[in-house]
């Protein structure tokens, strides 16, 4: 399969639990690894992969990302910028939903917040076979801010959300998705339905991969040992300012995932 080239990234959030290290800018602006941002350390890891187009979907604070695009040199990445104005009243699959006029090819979306090893995103496209592929990791134990996801008898997504009751998750997603052919349509056609439900402003995206789980096939292909991180909070930013500058942290922190890994 041709491997896909163009990336949207789900940036428009203003990242509440970080506003005491953010003074006031959007949470893809935060500094992890001396002043480079969340929204850079993507920006290049997508240039390092291959991907050659980037739309950052921007919501609180878009004109300081956007000054902040300006002064960045990526080469071979061509990034531009798509506004939801809707961001301080909704979740995240409202700005998904505004990208639809964007998916007209295959292409990955990001978590504006997810960080991850080059690995995860060449194993996500290379393992690629169906409409719709999504990076999941394997944990001992999940909490109630993860979303989990769950496997059915064939190893495909059966139900993906932050709660599931009577369920036993197999993973978490790690906010990495790659959409193909039919799982493109199926998407925006999904994204569509929701966005006109009563719920929209307070539901993830993750619903609509929930619900396309009933009428495509959406498989998971593993982190394995591969090092990747979200940054909701202030713990999670130490956690990974402090594995970005630590050579020795991220190994362990690597390490930590392999025996993960072989456990479950």
């Amino acid at each position: 399969m041709q491997r896909p080239r163009k990336a949207i990234l789900l940036s428009a959030g203003r990242g509440r639990r970080l506003a005491r290290v953010t003074h006031g800018a959007p949470k893809c602006l935060v500094p992890v690894q001396g002043h480079r941002t969340l929204l850079e350390l993507q920006l290049r890891a997508l240039a390092r992969c291959g991907f050659g187009h980037a739309v950052v979907m921007v919501g609180y604070g878009a004109e300081r990302v956007e000054a902040t695009l300006a002064d960045l040199e990526l080469p071979g990445l061509d990034v531009a910028t798509a506004y939801n104005p809707f961001s301080e009243t909704s979740d995240n699959l409202m700005t998904a939903w505004l990208a639809r006029p964007l998916m007209t090819e295959d292409f990955l979306l990001l978590n504006g917040d997810t960080l991850f090893d080059d690995a995860i995103l060449n194993r996500l496209v290379a393992e690629a076979r169906g409409p719709v592929t999504m990076a999941m990791a394997r944990k001992r134990a999940y909490d109630d801010d993860d979303m989990k996801v769950v496997l059915d008898g064939s190893g495909r997504l059966q139900a993906i959300g932050k709660a599931l009751p009577g369920l036993s998750p197999d993973g978490e997603a790690i906010g990495m998705t790659l959409f193909r052919g039919e799982g493109i349509a199926g998407f925006r056609q999904i994204l569509d339905e929701i966005a006109h439900s009563k719920d929209a402003q307070r539901a993830w995206y993750t619903a609509a991969l929930d619900g396309l789980a009933d009428r495509l096939p959406i498989q998971p292909v593993a982190t394995g040992e591969s090092w990747w991180a979200e940054v909701d909070t202030e713990r999670d930013l130490l956690a990974v300012r402090d594995a970005l500058d630590s050579p020795s942290r991220r190994e362990e922190m690597r390490e930590g995932s392999a025996q993960v890994a072989s456990f479950l």
